[in-house]
């Protein structure tokens, strides 16, 4: 079933997840496990991150050498795990950034092929790699580039002239928005046009970054619905669970922490970082569920140990079933 149509049907609140894959070589068992926990809270759906090409450094018999390669394979697997094993659901992301259209189309026809109805369009980070496009094709630039492609899937209009007689994809398109705005953007007010754009190309939900403070949530609401944008905004969250998240969060996610929040974790104990993070994720769910907000997603990356605490704690409110 379509994210929409999850939203549209739900008789009580939703709480789905995001995983990223293994990295490359890694152990798959442990991401199981963490599918296997939080299936249990049967979410509507399950967003699966995606990874392009990557510069890194290793050092080998020879000295250091540069590599190029994908560290978080996997998705297409994931997802096909997760759609025709535990009946939940796949999200896949999908990115212009590493990607040709071509290569961008292929794996579309491939989620086709196993049922799968959602696909999140996002550009996608800068890994310090850009790969060269070879010569007779091209590259989406921004994720409303992206969004018009998978609508003209939608169409049955493929690159490939040898499938002009192919039958139309059915996906249910989501893109991403930022509360606090995108790094690159200007301003605010500038960064949700990029959304309304994304939109307009035909994108038929927003699910957030993450924030720690709701009321740059419902303000960015606010902002989106005068601008026109009238789709299903779904707020993203993720628990804090150490000391580090001070410093890493704001620094890879470029979000604020608020300042009560920040005093609490530093005040306490590594081990009571946890408990803390739990309890206001528990404080924002509630807030957002009181203000008849029908959806949450959660970033829970490979660790379910606090979205177990967290759903212990939310059905102590009786918020949700």
């Amino acid at each position: 079933m379509k994210v929409i149509e999850h939203l549209a049907k739900a008789k009580e609140p939703l709480i789905s997840f995001e995983l990223i894959p293994p990295k490359r070589g890694g152990d798959f068992i442990s991401l199981l496990s963490v599918i296997e926990e939080v299936s249990k809270y049967n979410p509507p759906f399950i967003d699966i991150t995606s990874h392009p090409a990557e510069v890194v450094y290793e050092e080998t018999s020879k000295g250091i050498k540069k590599i190029i390669k994908r560290k978080r394979p996997g998705t297409l697997g994931i997802c096909a795990l997760i759609q025709n094993k535990y009946n939940i659901d796949a999200v896949p992301h999908v990115l212009t950034n590493g990607f040709t259209r071509e290569e961008t189309e292929d794996f579309l026809i491939e989620l086709n092929y196993l049922g799968i109805e959602n696909v999140l369009a996002i550009r996608g980070d800068d890994l310090g790699y850009q790969k060269p496009v070879p010569e007779g094709r091209s590259k989406n630039i921004y994720a409303a580039d992206l969004v018009k492609q998978i609508v003209n899937m939608n169409n049955g209009k493929y690159l490939e002239e040898s499938l002009l007689d192919a039958k139309p994809t059915n996906f249910c398109i989501g893109v991403s928005g930022y509360p606090e705005k995108h790094f690159e953007a200007p301003n605010l007010k500038t960064d949700v046009k990029f959304v309304k754009q994304k939109v307009d190309a035909g994108a038929e939900y927003v699910v957030t970054q993450m924030f720690y403070d709701n009321k740059v949530f419902f303000d960015f609401v606010d902002l989106c619905r005068k601008e026109g944008i009238n789709v299903p905004i779904i707020p993203g969250l993720k628990i804090l669970t150490t000391k580090a998240h001070l410093v890493t969060i704001p620094k890879n996610f470029y979000v604020n922490l608020p300042q009560d929040l920040v005093e609490e974790v530093n005040a306490a104990k590594p081990e009571q970082v946890l408990d803390i993070g739990v309890e206001w994720a528990v404080k924002q769910v509630n807030e957002l569920l009181d203000k008849n907000i029908p959806s949450v997603h959660f970033y829970i990356m490979q660790n379910s140990k606090p979205v177990k605490k967290l759903m212990e704690r939310l059905k102590q409110f009786k918020k949700i079933a």
